[in-house]
């Protein structure tokens, strides 16, 4: 009787969750995917679904970014008329999605690897005169956190705000106690989609993997660099962390103020107004042209993916990029081997030591077609390579925290900045063949020979790709 009783019950579930997905799976291949694994594997199909798999875009917690948007002050649509050249459908792009117009009139600094980003990060914290924002996907204590917690209590009685989000996964290993010492020194500090039991269906699957700081609105930072030791010391496993980081004084800083004025109020309910507009620049050219564009799961559409795809399709001469994790969906795919087939130098930079097996497997599982369409794909040796950037046509270069996967596109809350400048450009096409240098390059003969074994884990990795 009670196995009847289950059944009808495991059915009565099954019905409900297949009729969801059919009614609101947004691509066939992912609606297909999840049909299949609650048919064939009973209990645990349902499981992983629940998990990984639901669409949370229509959710009560995330339609509040619609909310706080309407009390934020609204972008100036000026800006349109002034956009011209090569990349204006991009810049049109990233407006319409994200709402943040170009910039002129930035002063920009590239920052490798975590000793000079982190020196620059605190002696810009320690020149704050009002405020001071930060929100990062991995907080873990250590000799940075101690740093931090020191400086926040000398800014604090100076009369700053601080104010710091962190992510309830990412940062899971955040203690309590450390928490409670933020909190006692005057710091409002939230996580973001806390690690609970009776939310851990709900919001497992979203992550706030952005990494902001803002000082008094007019000075930033964002690329691929996380709050923790091993950016200084290195890991044992992994070895050096390598990483690429950006500083913006200008315009854009006060943009990426906005992006955290939006989770702000997604965490804690509270407005802030970060800026008193978002005007476009004048017709000034001094300083770099900048473009912040975000992205997350309760967006219309994919704007990050959109903008690497239209970066991807621009691209005449060369298009470099730096990522760990390239898991590309068909769109991305089809974007980077029409370049290739259509005579552009297409060239990948991969970490060859990656922080998780089953993602390398995944990553390596594309290498085939992608060299097979002429993608050059360095392997870089020398610890873990965790950089996300792209740079083409000596013109348009992009450093952020979206990685080249579905994970990045569709259900984590990302950030990068676009920067179109030549000078800029060039600095990071001259990084990336340097790395390239002293890496190994794949060769497709030579891959299309390896281990029957390793072609078995690449394809068990490619069919979990899609909730990577």
């Amino acid at each position: 009787m009670l196995t009847i009783l289950f059944l009808v019950f495991y059915l009565v579930v099954a019905l409900f969750i297949i009729t969801s997905i059919l009614l609101h799976g947004a691509k066939p291949s992912k609606t297909l995917g999840w049909l299949l694994a609650i048919f064939t594997i009973p209990v645990g199909g349902i499981i992983l679904y629940l998990l990984l798999g639901r669409n949370r875009r229509k959710s009560k917690l995330l339609k509040l970014k619609k909310a706080i948007f309407l009390k934020l002050p609204k972008p100036s649509t000026e800006h349109m008329a002034s956009m011209s050249g090569k990349y204006r459908k991009l810049m049109t792009l990233i407006y319409k999605n994200a709402h943040f117009p170009p910039t002129s009139n930035n002063q920009l600094q590239l920052l490798k690897d975590g000793k000079t980003t982190f020196e620059s990060i605190f002696k810009t914290l320690e020149k704050a005169q009002s405020k001071i924002h930060l929100q990062y996907y991995i907080f873990e204590e250590g000799i940075l956190t101690d740093r931090l917690l020191l400086l926040f209590e000398e800014k604090v009685k100076q009369g700053v705000q601080v104010r710091m989000i962190y992510d309830g996964v990412g940062s899971f290993s955040l203690s309590k106690l450390y928490l409670k010492k933020l909190k006692v020194i005057g710091v409002k500090v939230y996580p973001f989609l806390p690690f609970k039991f009776g939310r851990f269906l709900s919001s497992l699957n979203y992550r706030n993997h952005r990494k902001i700081i803002v000082v008094d609105s007019e000075i930033a930072f964002t690329g691929g660099i996380n709050i923790s030791d091993k950016y200084l010391k290195g890991d044992h496993s992994l070895g050096n962390w390598h990483d690429m980081h950006l500083k913006i004084e200008g315009p854009a800083a006060a943009h990426l103020d906005y992006v955290f004025a939006m989770d702000w109020y997604l965490v804690s309910q509270e407005t802030i107004i970060p800026i008193t507009s978002l005007k476009p620049s004048t017709s000034e050219t001094t300083g770099k042209l900048v473009q912040i564009v975000s992205g997350g799961p309760d967006d219309d559409f994919p704007s990050l993916e959109q903008a690497y795809f239209t970066i991807m399709n621009k691209a005449k001469k060369y298009l470099y990029i730096t990522n760990p994790y390239i898991i590309p969906g068909p769109a991305i795919m089809q974007a980077l081997q029409t370049a290739a087939l259509g005579g552009v130098d297409v060239r990948l930079l991969v970490s060859e030591k990656i922080d998780s097996k089953i993602v390398g497997w995944s990553v390596k599982s594309y290498f085939e077609a992608l060299l097979k369409s002429g993608i050059k794909i360095y392997l870089f040796p020398d610890g873990f390579l965790h950089s996300k950037i792209i740079v083409s046509d000596d013109s348009v270069s992009t450093i952020g925290t979206a990685n080249l996967d579905d994970r990045s596109f569709e259900q984590n809350y990302e950030v990068n900045a676009i920067i179109y400048d030549q000078e800029f450009a060039m600095l990071l096409k001259d990084d990336f063949l340097k790395d390239a240098q002293i890496s190994s390059m794949l060769s497709y003969q030579e891959y299309i020979k390896r281990p029957w074994s390793d072609k078995l884990k690449e394809g068990f990795g490619k069919v979990f790709s899609p909730v990577l």
